[in-house]
């Protein structure tokens, strides 16, 4: 039994069988709607056109004049603060024995990347700088 055209898919739903969009169903002065954006993706894009607009340094410009004017309003002594609440939030999330693990990793791939005589290099210097503080 042979269906008239007008049962036939690409007759209801126009582009069905290539696959298009059905933008031919749409009134003429309506346009298709963007779809929305997640924060990720609108963070994402507008930081991508402030570092094409400012240049690739325009973060560590501005982050290092927010730091320069925290620490003349604040001083010093608060990044110490807020380092030692950081740190403590950190044993408290990982435990202690992840920074031993993270320390033996960071050891061992520095005594791959260096020469036998590193360790005692850096050591004498040091040393050499403890001396240096003591002298009055």
């Amino acid at each position: 039994m042979m269906l008239p055209e007008y049962f036939t898919s690409a007759y209801i739903m126009p582009g069905f069988e290539t696959g298009e969009k059905g933008s031919d169903m749409l009134p003429e002065d309506e346009e298709e709607k963007p779809t929305p954006m997640t924060t990720t993706e609108a963070g994402r894009k507008g930081g991508s056109t402030v570092r094409d607009r400012y240049g690739e340094d325009y973060y560590r410009r501005i982050g290092k004049k927010g730091g320069t004017t925290l620490k003349e309003k604040r001083g010093s002594e608060y990044y110490r603060q807020i380092a030692q609440k950081g740190g403590r939030a950190n044993v408290s999330k990982y435990g202690p024995d992840h920074f031993s693990e993270m320390g033996k990793k960071g050891g061992n791939t520095t005594k791959q990347r260096q020469d036998p005589d590193f360790y005692s290099r850096i050591g004498k210097m040091g040393g050499a700088a403890k001396r240096l503080k003591k002298t009055p």
